[in-house]
């Protein structure tokens, strides 16, 4: 299991229903991609940051592991804007507003990952994916994304397991070697997965699978209070950003 998805699990919003979870965090990255960069992203990304080591109570260790991956492609994107192609600076130069625009962007998109990661860390794949059919997506679809994120982490235990077995045969001292390895890495994982899609469904034609998986859904139900708390702050960082742009009188 992934760390994002532990946490998820062990989440004190884990009984909370996703669509609770859903407004808020989701709000969130909807305020960031809507709202100004300043100061309506960054009161986003700081709202964002209190709630998850605050009410949802996901430790700041692990919420930096995960948050780091995506701040590092935003900080890649926000360079790209440092430079421009052409012009009278030459083939390539540096951007005149280019800091402010790059800026402006690693606000917006760091703040809207954040809002994506309240959401992840409070509500586990398998408690909302079997309820996006009674949102109205195809229960087919559904199916194929609960079996590929169930395969997901059988691929990824078996290559954890076939690189262990490669370093305890010597299989990483040299470049060469670490080719080799890779290779048979790619190669075992390849076969592997076959075998397994195989496997599983031959347990469902045994079990007399009709096209749909049922599985068991934890009961929960949507708090209009917690709804409600969760539209209010939304509605007031979008206020008090309006406050704060407003040019003094």
């Amino acid at each position: 299991m992934l760390p994002i998805d532990a946490a998820a699990h062990s989440s004190r919003w884990r009984r909370r229903h996703p669509l609770d979870k859903a407004v808020l965090g989701l709000g969130l990255t909807a305020l960031a991609v809507c709202l100004p960069p300043w100061p309506g992203a960054a009161l986003v990304l700081a709202t964002a940051v209190v709630v998850l080591l605050g009410p949802a109570g996901v430790p700041a260790r692990r919420l930096w592991r995960a948050y780091r991956v995506p701040l590092g492609f935003c900080a890649t994107g926000a360079l790209t804007l440092l430079v421009q192609v052409g012009g009278p600076g030459g083939f390539v130069s540096l951007s005149a507003d280019g800091p402010a625009r790059a800026a402006e962007l690693m606000l917006r998109t760091s703040a809207a990952s954040l809002g994506v990661l309240l959401f992840a860390f409070t509500t586990p794949m398998s408690d909302l994916l079997p309820r996006l059919v009674r949102a109205g997506v195809p229960a087919p679809v559904v199916d194929v994304a609960l079996v590929t994120y169930r395969m997901s982490f059988l691929l990824l235990d078996s290559v954890r397991r076939v690189r262990q077995a490669q370093a305890a045969r010597l299989g990483h001292t040299g470049r060469r070697a670490e080719w080799r390895s890779l290779a048979g890495l790619g190669a075992t994982a390849f076969v592997r997965a076959f075998d397994r899609a195989s496997r599983l469904q031959a347990g469902l034609a045994g079990r007399g699978y009709d096209g749909t998986l049922r599985v068991l859904v934890p009961e929960a139900r949507v708090s209009l209070r917690f709804t409600a708390a969760s539209c209010l702050l939304l509605a007031a960082l979008a206020l008090l950003t309006v406050l704060l742009e407003r040019p003094p009188l």
